[in-house]
């Protein structure tokens, strides 16, 4: 009896070593400017050609701005970076989506989007977040710069094969409670070392009832609670979306092909290493108060007390206090964007909120859209002028604010509200303050200039 995780990783081995790791192959290589470079210049001073260019896509991401993206990139480095990547793509002839082009977006929004990521493949990209593919029932994970120069030069990977973990969550979710919201509370309660050493199959209701998107974000913050990746059985749902995309199978191809994404499901008798189960009725929504994505609450809870260290330290560069509440806390950033919640379902959960009211004058707010597919979408459904009628800012694709390397920065000593997946000490920026939540919860303190409970409205 196998897992998901067992069946397509079996597929996908080219060699075991005894007692030792195993060579897997890859599907899809992701790559993007800021981590390409380094390997592209190891095939180079070794003499090694790109072993399979057609297996590699290339998008910018990370460095570019997020205003005047039809001018010359003004920081040196980003630049720098971008033109680098252009040369490498060229020379190697692998397809790249620049600044500007129609596919253009973050790394694991234009993926999906365009139908690149598929059930049943090996998929991965030199950036933690790329578990965000295994939505669609992908083994995909993140690797590093020497990896990255390993499947250019080999499409293969030399691997210890992770243990299975699974975290099944039933029930009804409650009004206002989103998959992000879902995602934090697991970590909350399981902590952000839980994973290490495992790969996460999420199962149950909720996520069978959920969208693409939603399982987009539940999976993308796997790495956050230490897992190597997180993974969905493909279904109904997950073959609705991907049929019709630029690079989804047509006609009897794509009817064989889910014939197969089919009996990607964990056997029944299937055994996993470790298991936790949850109660949907027992989510509410979230919000972190501390510098790792685990140090979160319920709206309505309080900070908890604790001795360690490391949590005072977290909670001296965050300037809360154990015993305290974050309602009413007030707030002068909110962004709404990155690969775990930049798509268009998460800007017509905000804008649905916002329309018809107006942003708090103390609030700077950034919506930054994770592709120009998601940008168009805005613009074709009416989003924008709703966005701006309330006083929002919306910017172009990219990265942003989720990690500060680029100009959107968070300035020293504010708070963020962040639709992003990590709070750590000066990740929106030196000295910057981040709070993790749902685009409902970083909309709502937009428009109150400070954090509210939004489970009141649905009493």
């Amino acid at each position: 009896m196998k897992t998901l995780f067992d069946k397509v990783w079996d597929a996908h081995v080219v060699e075991r070593i005894e007692n030792g790791p195993e060579i897997l192959y890859i599907d899809q290589h992701l790559i993007h400017e800021v981590t390409s470079p380094q390997a592209f210049n190891e095939l180079a001073e070794r003499d090694i050609p790109l072993f399979r260019p057609k297996q590699v896509i290339a998008t910018a991401d990370h460095n570019t701005p997020t205003l005047n993206q039809h001018l010359p990139v003004q920081d040196v480095l980003s630049r720098k970076q971008l033109q680098q990547l252009s040369e490498n793509c060229q020379k190697h002839d692998i397809a790249l989506y620049e600044l500007g082009h129609e596919h253009n977006g973050i790394v694991h929004v234009m993926a999906p989007e365009l139908g690149i990521t598929q059930p049943g493949m090996t998929l991965v990209c030199g950036d933690s977040h790329t578990s965000t593919h295994g939505a669609f029932g992908a083994i995909a994970f993140g690797i590093g710069t020497s990896q990255v120069a390993q499947v250019f030069a080999s499409q293969c990977l030399l691997l210890q094969k992770p243990k299975s973990m699974r975290i099944t969550v039933n029930g009804s979710l409650k009004p206002g409670v989103l998959p992000k919201d879902v995602i934090l509370y697991i970590i909350s309660e399981i902590g952000t070392d839980a994973g290490t050493g495992y790969f996460c199959e999420y199962a149950g209701s909720v996520f069978e009832k959920m969208s693409m998107e939603g399982r987009m974000t539940v999976c993308n913050m796997s790495i956050e609670m230490g897992a190597r990746g997180g993974i969905i059985a493909p279904d109904a749902t997950t073959f609705a979306y991907v049929k019709g995309r630029k690079f989804a199978p047509t006609g009897d191809d794509f009817d064989n092909k889910v014939s197969y994404w089919k009996t990607l499901a964990s056997d029944p008798e299937a055994i996993f290493d470790k298991e936790y189960t949850f109660d949907a009725e027992d989510i509410a929504p979230m919000i972190t108060y501390g510098t790792n994505p685990g140090m979160g609450i319920k709206l309505s809870e309080t900070i908890p007390m604790k001795k360690d260290a490391s949590f005072q330290k977290s909670l001296a560069y965050m300037n809360l206090e154990a015993g305290s509440r974050l309602i009413d806390h007030p707030i002068n950033y909110v962004f709404i964007g990155s690969c775990t919640n930049s798509r268009i379902e998460d800007f017509r959960v905000a804008a649905a909120y916002v329309a018809g009211k107006q942003k708090a004058p103390n609030v700077t707010a950034w919506l930054v859209p994770g592709s120009k597919q998601v940008e168009a979408q805005i613009e074709e459904e009416g989003l924008r002028q709703v966005f701006e009628d309330a006083g929002f800012q919306l910017r172009q694709p990219g990265c942003s604010a989720c990690l500060a390397m680029n100009d959107d920065k968070i300035p020293q000593g504010e708070y963020c509200v962040s639709t992003s997946n990590r709070n750590f000490e000066g990740r929106q920026g030196q000295g910057a303050r981040t709070l993790l939540a749902s685009p409902l919860v970083a909309a709502a303190t937009a428009i109150e200039g400070k954090i509210v409970d939004i489970t009141k409205q649905y009493n």
